[in-house]
């Protein structure tokens, strides 16, 4: 029984950083209607950020800061007024594709600026093991799951507690009616971008040290990410989260008590099943477009 919970905090903790990538794309999507395939590597970028910081001798603190403000500049800002608001006029097929060349440009510039090798990251919360009503469980998966929620809880009292907040859910719901009702929806859209710009430098720095920061993670990240978001229900951020938390659990429990080879293959199996028997996802609702 101790090993089971053991293992479930650690997905958990793994599925929180999921779902902290997954409500970027949700977040997007809702607002904009950009599908960014280069998420994983928004997740990897950050971490470098902070390393290049700190090698040019700011603190382990201020180049962490730093690193989240280069992150929400250059992810967030940047990127939709450089890529996203000139593709998006063209359709969401070419802003996709857009988004992976994007990727591709993000994981070699960091292959050829840093290194091929992967680098080891500092964590923020020491890599010990403690003692929790008699399950040994690992410090870091305990602190990571409480940033995690912590990340999610405020993004929560942002969008429902603050006038902000609600102005980007009536933006996202419903842009000509809040255009109507004197809401900047453009404005609003962009801070949708920095939010997320944010949300991915969160999760860069808790997964960093636990597998490295290397040019080639955006991969896999992306990938579970992306998912997450589908079998929660792509156009909910609680869905996100739930999707996060789900295949974090399921993919850790599969690799202890199935074996270590199906871990990779767990996310597209959940894919396939909710696809047959829930498309719209967990908590996703049915949207009907005119063709």
């Amino acid at each position: 029984m101790s090993d089971f919970i053991s293992l479930l905090i650690t997905g958990l903790a793994t599925g929180g950083i999921y779902a902290l990538m997954a409500i970027g794309f949700s977040l997007l999507w809702q607002t904009s209607q950009t599908v960014n395939f280069a998420q994983g590597e928004f997740v990897m970028a950050p971490a470098f950020f902070m390393l290049a910081a700190m090698h040019a001798g700011l603190p382990f603190w201020l180049g962490i800061l730093v690193g989240i403000a280069v992150s929400v500049a250059l992810l967030g800002f940047a990127f939709k007024r450089l890529l996203v608001d000139p593709m998006l006029r063209h359709g969401v097929l070419p802003l996709a594709m857009a988004t992976m060349a994007l990727s591709i440009f993000l994981k070699e510039g960091v292959k050829d600026g840093f290194s091929a090798e992967a680098q080891p990251f500092p964590s923020i919360i020491p890599p010990v093991d403690v003692t929790i009503a008699g399950t040994v469980v690992s410090l870091q998966s305990v602190g990571t799951l409480v940033v995690a929620i912590v990340a999610v809880v405020a993004l929560h009292l942002f969008l429902t507690r603050t006038s902000t907040g609600r102005q980007m859910q009536a933006a996202a719901q419903n842009p000509a009616v809040a255009t109507i009702l004197g809401i900047p929806v453009r404005r609003m859209i962009g801070h949708a971008f920095l939010i997320n710009g944010g949300l991915v430098a969160v999760a860069s720095l808790l997964i960093s040290p636990i597998y490295l920061a290397k040019f080639s993670s955006g991969e896999i990240l992306g990938q579970a990410a992306f998912i997450a978001a589908i079998i929660g229900g792509f156009n909910q951020v609680r869905g996100a989260i739930a999707g996060g938390l789900l295949l974090g659990v399921v993919s850790n429990l599969a690799a202890a008590y199935i074996s270590t080879k199906y871990r990779d293959a767990v996310p597209l199996f959940l894919l396939i099943a909710f696809i047959m028997v829930r498309p719209q996802g967990l908590f996703g609702r049915t949207e009907e477009r005119t063709v």
